[in-house]
């Protein structure tokens, strides 16, 4: 089983317009709503990918309601902790000649709730994988994650992080199975830009020395850089035409590298490719029958 934590998912309330004049009334040429957050994108694409998938984390109010009635269609087990106050975040997203996004902060989260958490985790047995991915809200500490990986470290599990800033470096101790930082997160940690294969390499096996497993660097339309357990290193281009959304693209990546892995490391990174740009190319997450048809393209 793998299992997700979401501490902060969300709504995504899309509208699309021609032009938006701030100060004034301006009108939709239509609009959609997306249930998201990382981990629960993640969730998805493994449960389109026929892998079974438990999602943890945090819902609220009627948002959150909604959020759990989506994940329930799509076959994902939930196993959320309903925080008593706020609503789980709706994010409205404006796109037009210019993409203007605005997130909410989210419900408020209580070490009671984090506890509560913990003791969820405890269900996780040897051979499971638990992915933590995403940000948190700011009531909650940037070790959580090092916190979780720690809790879980003597029960046989493999664990993903795919986060940024303090959140992704407190974890390497910990040794992640898999971590995946894009290419602007891998620069900033770095503290430099990376201008070619080699800074990014280099870059990543810093990570890699620092205690991950394996590290993924997705780099958008250049494909994605993966250094193994073994200290393989494979360079891969991005799969897919011109990107509709990249919104879920990275989680999407996650997702498929996890489904693929019992085949080895290059089929991993490749059917993970074809799940971000399937994603990439879509308005949504991405369906099974569309990623199939671009791993056909490798």
């Amino acid at each position: 089983m793998i299992y997700t934590v979401t501490f902060n998912p969300a709504l995504d309330y899309v509208i699309y317009t021609d032009n938006l004049a701030i100060g004034k009334t301006n009108r939709s040429l239509k609009e959609n709503i997306f249930f998201g957050g990382k981990g629960i994108n993640v969730s998805v694409v493994l449960s389109r990918l026929g892998v079974c998938t438990t999602a943890l984390g945090f819902t609220a109010g009627f948002t959150g309601e909604a959020l759990e009635a989506y994940l329930d269609k799509e076959n994902i087990k939930t196993d959320f902790i309903r925080l008593k106050q706020g609503n789980t975040r709706i994010n409205v997203k404006l796109k037009g000649e210019n993409e203007t996004e605005i997130n909410a902060a989210g419900p408020e989260i209580t070490e009671a709730d984090i506890e509560m958490l913990f003791e969820k985790l405890n269900s996780i047995k040897s051979g499971d994988v638990l992915v933590l991915s995403g940000s948190v809200p700011k009531t909650v500490k940037k070790d959580i994650y090092a916190r979780i990986l720690l809790f879980v470290q003597n029960k046989g599990i493999k664990t993903v992080v795919d986060a940024a800033g303090e959140l992704l470096l407190s974890a390497l101790k910990h040794k992640p199975f898999l971590i995946k930082p894009n290419i602007d997160e891998l620069a900033e940690i770095s503290g430099r830009e990376l201008k070619s294969a080699e800074d990014i390499s280099a870059a990543a096996l810093k990570l890699k020395e620092l205690g991950a497993v394996n590290v993924l660097v997705s780099m958008g339309k250049n494909g994605a850089l993966l250094i193994d357990e073994f200290g393989g290193v494979h360079l891969k281009q991005a799969l897919g035409g011109e990107p509709v959304n990249t919104v879920g693209a990275g989680d999407s990546m996650v997702a498929g590298f996890l489904a693929g892995c019992e085949k080895g490391y290059e089929y991993a990174l490749r059917l993970s490719l074809a799940s971000g740009g399937a994603t990439a190319c879509s308005e949504d997450l991405a369906t099974k029958e569309q990623i199939e048809e671009l791993l056909k393209t490798v």
